[in-house]
């Protein structure tokens, strides 16, 4: 790559950072793309996705990364399938390190590292992944609307799915590990109120049941030990999100759940000439949508930022 400092480099490879890189390439900033471990980002575990526009028939999520990592290398991205494991953010002209050791200087960085969902743990999960299980009841729930479908999960997020799937929905099993939820008081009424979401207290998922997809769940009362079976035809993990940032811990701001932050209407972090987008800020809306509208906008800071520093 030389060694003059590149003008952008994009850290992460999901609907944020390749909308970055159509955008930063088509403004002449020759921007160069690292994957990461997993090219695609979360995308790539997603079977049809129906919610994005433009595509009316719907499309599978790794024929959508697809058709984006084409888009931007179209415009001249250099694409790395390479993950980077080390930043040094403390110049004007920062540092990032390959995992096999090399050093890239770069005017600016994009950050669009995303977020992983957090799972139980289960074989039958794992197995039964875009089968009935989902980790994302917005993206989902309209595949079960008519059916009956559990959630695993307790906070504001566990709550907002549950409220979204009892509207398409008859029966929604909400099960909750303790004997309380950890979501705020008004969201906690809002599932209370909803007649057709019943709260099932004190409960833990042994195994989610079927063979090719989900037909029942079975779970245990940790209280009374006793054990029964749910039928439905989804279920729901809504534990949590866990932001890809630990590369940027002591060098970038962030929340104490690991979230990046930025400043207000922007992409601007707390180090000059560095912008985050996608997943590894969003821990709200958490779509391929808003995660591809904040690529575009990182990319447009990044290119302001060149320009006000005589870069291009």
């Amino acid at each position: 790559m030389g060694k003059e400092p590149q003008k952008t480099v994009i850290i992460g490879s999901g609907p944020a950072g390749y909308t970055a890189a159509i955008y930063a390439a088509r403004a002449n900033l020759s921007p160069v793309l690292f994957t990461g471990r997993e090219p695609g980002g979360q995308l790539m575990i997603t079977t049809d996705v129906e919610n994005f526009p433009g595509y009316p028939e719907g499309i599978m999520g790794p024929q959508m990364m697809e058709d984006l990592k084409k888009q931007a290398e179209r415009f001249g991205t250099e694409i790395k399938y390479e993950l980077i494991d080390r930043v040094d953010f403390s110049d004007d002209v920062k540092k990032i390190y390959t995992e096999s050791g090399e050093e890239i200087a770069a005017h600016s960085i994009i950050v669009s590292t995303g977020a992983t969902a957090r799972w139980l743990g289960l074989e039958s999960e794992q197995r039964l992944t875009n089968n009935g299980v989902s980790a994302c009841a917005v993206c989902d729930g309209f595949f079960y609307r008519g059916k009956d479908v559990a959630i695993v999960g307790a906070g504001d997020s566990a709550c907002e799915e549950a409220l979204y799937l009892s509207n398409l929905c008859p029966v929604v099993h909400m099960l909750v590990r303790r004997d309380e939820m950890r979501a705020s008081k008004i969201m906690q009424d809002r599932v209370m109120k909803q007649k057709n979401i019943k709260i099932h207290w004190n409960t833990e998922t042994e195994e989610i049941l079927g063979d090719t997809e989900v037909t029942g769940v079975r779970v245990r009362n940790r209280v009374t030990d006793e054990v029964s079976e749910l039928p439905i035809a989804g279920f729901f993990v809504a534990i949590g999100h866990i932001p890809n940032t630990k590369l940027f811990e002591g060098v970038l701001e962030m929340e104490e759940t690991g979230y990046l932050v930025h400043e207000p209407n922007s992409t601007h972090t707390n180090v000059e000439g560095v912008f985050v987008s996608g997943d590894a800020a969003d821990h709200v809306y958490r779509q391929a949508i808003t995660a591809a509208g904040t690529g575009c906008m990182a990319a447009l800071d990044a290119e302001r930022y060149l320009g006000e520093k005589g870069v291009i």
